[in-house]
């Protein structure tokens, strides 16, 4: 699987895991094609899976966050307008976007966007106009259901 392709399986189900086990397919092993078992740094296709991790969280189309479970989560543009609509049933920090920068001393730092800075103005304009239902339904298999009021 190349970028192009990871994009494409981020976008068809809207809503990945990066490797963890959860309510969303995994996105580490879609690109090895196969189950992995362990880290996916151990993984034979380890440097292919971490350049595509890279260029996808690069891309202004994907939210990098950890919304599924505290996990590492790709939520692709498409969705986006939902989680805005939907956002005060989650937490914060399920909504803050994770940017990672890789310093030029090879040091791995995270920077963390809180909700709603990182979200666009038109993103916002369409939650507008997203009925509460919409939003439900685009998300309904991600986020746990309401309970039934007495």
């Amino acid at each position: 699987m190349n970028a192009d392709a990871a994009m494409s399986f981020v976008r068809r189900h809207g809503m990945v895991l990066v490797s963890a086990k959860g309510a969303a397919p995994r996105l580490t092993e879609a690109i090895a094609g196969e189950p992995i078992k362990g880290s996916w740094w151990a993984h034979p296709k380890s440097h292919q899976i971490f350049a595509i991790l890279q260029e996808l969280g690069d891309s202004p189309d994907i939210l990098v966050c950890r919304f599924l479970g505290g996990r590492v989560t790709y939520i692709h543009r498409r969705l986006w307008p939902a989680v805005v609509k939907l956002a005060g049933q989650f937490h914060p920090d399920q909504l803050a976007q994770v940017r990672d920068e890789h310093t030029p001393s090879g040091k791995h730092v995270n920077h963390i966007i809180e909700y709603p800075k990182w979200v666009p103005a038109e993103i916002l304009e369409e939650a507008k106009l997203l009925a509460m239902q919409e939003a439900e339904a685009l998300l309904k298999d991600f986020i746990a259901k309401p309970r039934a009021r007495p």
